[in-house]
């Protein structure tokens, strides 16, 4: 009977050792989970010049982008080098922020009204996120474009004459003008579409019109006309002069 009981009180010493030291090990671990937060706390605010444990990072460094994410209630601050999908970076005197694009459908943007790339099933023209292409376009890629775009084209026609609001001379400088046809291998439907391709360049004229340089002949005419009379009454005096004159 005596033997029975101090076997069961060494039973009961070897439970409560072991019941002390479990819960030894569960206060430590709850006290390592509490802390959890607190070290990750402190490495979200590593980029930082300026950070909270409430609302993590409130200013950035030169380069770096303060982003604020909504969590619950609150939002919480990070330092990024680039924003993420639907923001884009704004750079300004105090700070750079990561300012959300207005369009949901927007994946990139330049600016708030303007996007540079649609997430899936959009498609992207000018600026905008379209769930398919407007008259006119047709869809390559992740974009609308117009249909001149990819279309095929023909020769180039010769230059036009160099005038100058009509003009083919009197200036110095005119222009002159050149297109390029449109191939006979596209659609008729996309070819209504496209105008026909036209190059300007600038071009020489020629100063004095025809008209002018007969004028000029003209007066050049005029003015040789008195000359070679006198030659011609000089040299009859000369033959007719008697000989053996004084």
């Amino acid at each position: 009977m005596r033997r029975n009981l101090l076997l069961s009180g060494a039973l009961l010493r070897v439970f409560a050792l072991l019941s002390l030291v479990c819960h030894t090990v569960m206060l430590t671990f709850a006290a390592r989970k509490r802390s959890a937060p607190r070290e990750s706390w402190r490495q979200d605010c590593r980029s930082c010049l300026e950070c909270s444990k409430e609302n993590g990072c409130l200013r950035c460094p030169e380069r770096l982008f303060l982003y604020l994410h909504r969590d619950g209630m609150s939002h919480h601050g990070s330092c990024l080098h680039s924003c993420p999908a639907g923001h884009f970076g704004l750079r300004g005197m105090d700070a750079n922020r990561c300012i959300k694009c207005k369009a949901p459908e927007c994946e990139r943007c330049f600016d708030k009204d303007f996007c540079t790339k649609c997430k899936g099933g959009f498609l992207l023209f000018k600026g905008k996120c379209l769930s398919s292409c407007p008259e006119g376009t047709f869809p390559h890629s992740t974009d609308c474009v117009e249909g001149c775009m990819y279309s095929p084209v023909g020769y180039w026609t010769e230059w036009s004459p160099c005038l100058y609001n009509g003009l083919s001379c009197g200036v110095r400088w005119g222009q002159q003008n050149r297109t390029r046809v449109l191939s006979w291998r596209m659609p008729e439907e996309l070819s209504a579409l496209c105008p026909p391709r036209t190059e300007t360049r600038k071009c020489r004229m020629k100063r004095r019109c025809p008209k002018d340089k007969k004028k000029k002949d003209r007066r050049g005419e005029r003015r040789r006309a008195p000359k070679q009379w006198a030659r011609s009454l000089s040299g009859n005096k000369t033959v007719t002069e008697p000989p053996g004159g004084t």
